[in-house]
């Protein structure tokens, strides 16, 4: 009896609707020329873990629950006296994104998190690094559905990093707009 394979609702619109619409917008020959989504990396820095290592161990949980994925917790990799930070002392929690998680996040970011956000007016279209790949960040991580907000301690911000296989910001652009990203005009 063959098993039925789970697969996001992001890729099957890429599959059906989205690889089309580029190929006929950028004239693509060939299948494997199409820009698709890599990995998505989230990262949370928590600058308060200098007097506090329990608060790196607390924003690890926080973002195990919005990824789904166990995070890496990141280490200083030299002192810094100015800031109280010595060598190996943990500093932040990340996270890469890959396949179906990587496909479920981004419909739970577009469609749930982002229009939570206060006064959000759209991402910025100029986020690119000039090889496809779209940086943001968010304030407050509360605004993702996972955290139940009665049990947080402190609020932190994140960083999201897209990579794209796409060679353009503005095929990277395209692709991410397909998603329904809300890029500002």
């Amino acid at each position: 009896m063959a098993e039925t394979v789970y697969v996001p609702r992001l890729r099957t619109e890429y599959d059906e609707k989205i690889k089309g619409a580029l190929r006929e917008q950028f004239g693509y020959k060939n299948v494997m020329e199409l820009p698709k989504l890599e990995k998505i990396v989230l990262n949370m820095g928590v600058g308060e873990a200098v007097n506090d290592s329990k608060k790196v161990r607390s924003a690890a949980a926080d973002l195990e629950r919005i990824a789904g994925q166990k995070p890496v917790i990141t280490h200083a990799r030299k002192s810094i006296a100015g800031f109280k930070v010595r060598e190996n002392m943990p500093l932040g929690v990340k996270v890469t994104l890959r396949k179906q998680r990587m496909y479920e996040f981004l419909d739970r970011l577009v469609n749930i998190a982002l229009p939570r956000v206060r006064d959000f007016r759209g991402l910025n279209p100029n986020s690119f690094d000039g090889r496809g790949n779209y940086a943001m960040g968010i304030k407050e991580h509360i605004v993702f559905p996972e955290i139940n907000y009665d049990q947080v301690d402190q609020i932190w911000g994140m960083d999201i990093v897209i990579a794209t296989t796409a060679k353009t910001d503005d095929e990277a652009r395209a692709l991410l707009r397909a998603f329904n990203f809300p890029f500002r005009q």
